[in-house]
């Protein structure tokens, strides 16, 4: 039987981390909505007490939905403060995707709003609208399975990540922008140990941390070291066990909540698949080291050994040595510390799209022309700390528009030096090109744009609405890194 977080982390995602123990019962349809709870908590974070936003279902943080289950979801604010919930990658009909007045406000303190949509399988999750919120971990797994996951021979483990720090969100924005500002802030908001300009092991196109070919200009891959990074609420001065069968089979679905941190997932000496990305199954890609930015969720098929053992399943800040995970432990087998420090520098991620290249949709878009084309261009920098979409913060933008049912192009040109993971609301989308090389890549909701690079994402415009669409880098999307898709009836 599975061992859970003592903090009840995940006690939602029981039936996914230990499924072929679950009774059936579990996954009945329910026929009264969900409900699902806004409010605090108190984490031990090495140690040290901290005081936490959550998203608590029936039995604890986050959702499980059954196959073909509805999301019938009764939402309740017990916080002193305004939130709104965007159920991330989900498509429901606008007026319940969970953005601050659009076209919804945010629910009061004490108040309880309804949702009720189709849900779409697969690996989601769901957060507050409010970057400052979002940082104080408002935020939770939502894992709806198909018919396959039920009727499948293995055990599903949820790793849920973030970055933390004790200081207040506010804080935190406050010293970015210092250190944007030109102010004196050290190695905690600017670049500290693993940023840019140190040597990047494993990448290609870099030196000393600096793009070759690009004038000699240097990569900002880290603006702030957090206090600790956390994989289903622990760190690895403490962290999940999971038990599991020898030679048992793992679906390990990883969901990226950090705010503003890159993780690449390595699963050591057992061996993995890459299935699915954001929800949507891709062309098994083999490998034990996989990336993801920020919002963006991957499925690993993991098949152990026949013997005893332990396999750490780790999570390696992109260009740095701080890591993050969870353990997975037959029965009776000795558990060792794992350092939260690494030896070796993690490399930077994908800048020359190795990862996403490779990534195949098992089931693509159907093909049909492009009615629609739209630059997006990508901008900002760290001094002053100001981020851009075709050279306009969010107060002062101009919607990207589109007609129902239009087949759109979106292109994402990063003229920055840092990179950029660009999630859209209320659509999937595929990426079709990377640096104008046409691929017939994944399916997506949130896809990466590394440095001075360009991604095509093709996609059937859907309701008429106003969509956002924005950098899901909290300080980015907090100084203005946010636009939106603006979809209006068909003609």
């Amino acid at each position: 039987m599975t061992t859970i977080s003592r903090r009840g982390f995940l006690a939602a995602s029981a039936s996914a981390i230990a499924a072929t123990q679950m009774p059936r019962l579990a996954f009945a349809q329910t026929p009264a909505p969900i409900g699902l709870t806004a409010g605090t908590r108190t984490l031990d974070i090495d140690g040290r007490a901290a005081t936490v936003f959550g998203l608590a279902g029936p039995a604890g943080q986050g959702l499980v939905l059954a196959p073909g289950e509805r999301f019938r979801v009764n939402l309740t604010n017990t916080l002193d403060t305004g939130t709104i919930i965007h159920w991330h990658g989900q498509i429901p009909p606008n007026v319940q995707d969970g953005v601050p007045n659009m076209p919804m406000p945010v629910l009061a303190p004490g108040e309880t709003r309804s949702y009720d949509f189709e849900a779409q399988p697969g690996t989601f999750w769901m957060h507050s609208h409010i970057p400052v919120q979002e940082m104080r971990l408002m935020a939770a797994p939502l894992i709806v399975r198909s018919a396959a996951d039920v009727g499948a021979d293995r055990q599903e483990v949820v790793m849920f990540l973030h970055d933390f720090s004790f200081a207040s969100p506010e804080e935190v924005l406050a010293k970015i922008g210092a250190a944007g500002s030109g102010a004196d802030h050290g190695a905690e908001a600017g670049h500290g140990a693993g940023s840019a300009g140190h040597s990047m092991p494993g990448m290609s196109g870099m030196a000393n941390g600096v793009m070759s070919g690009m004038g000699g200009m240097a990569m900002d891959l880290n603006d702030y070291d957090w206090d600790a990074y956390l994989a289903n609420d622990r760190t690895l001065s403490d962290p999940e066990v999971v038990h599991v069968e020898r030679g048992g089979r793992i679906r390990l679905r990883v969901i990226n909540a950090a705010a503003a941190t890159v993780f690449w997932i390595d699963t050591g000496d057992a061996e993995a698949r890459l299935v699915a990305v954001d929800g949507h199954a891709v062309v098994p890609v083999p490998g034990n080291r996989f990336g993801l930015a920020m919002a963006q969720r991957l499925d690993l098929e993991i098949h152990l050994p026949k013997r005893s053992g332990v396999w750490p399943i780790l999570a390696l800040r992109e260009d740095a040595r701080e890591r993050t995970g969870l353990i997975l432990a037959t029965k009776g087998a000795e558990v060792r510390r794992v350092a939260q420090i690494a030896e070796a520098m993690a490399p930077a991620f994908d800048t020359t799209f190795a990862q996403e290249s490779r990534l195949i949709a098992q089931k693509a878009l159907p093909d049909r022309p492009i009615d629609r084309r739209h630059m997006l261009m990508l901008a900002g920098a760290m001094k002053p700390y100001v981020w851009t979409i075709n050279g306009a913060v969010w107060d002062r933008h101009q919607p990207v528009g589109a007609r129902s049912g239009e087949r759109v192009l979106l292109t994402f040109h990063n003229m920055s030096m840092m990179g950029h993971p660009m999630h859209l609301h209320g659509h999937v989308f595929q990426v079709v090109g990377l640096n104008g090389r046409a691929i017939a890549g994944a399916l997506r909701d949130t896809v990466y744009v590394p440095a001075m690079s360009m991604v095509d994402v093709a996609l059937d415009a859907g309701e008429a609405a106003r969509w956002m669409l924005h950098c899901h880098h909290m300080p980015h999307l907090a100084s203005g890194m946010m636009t939106e898709f603006a979809v209006t009836a068909s003609a």
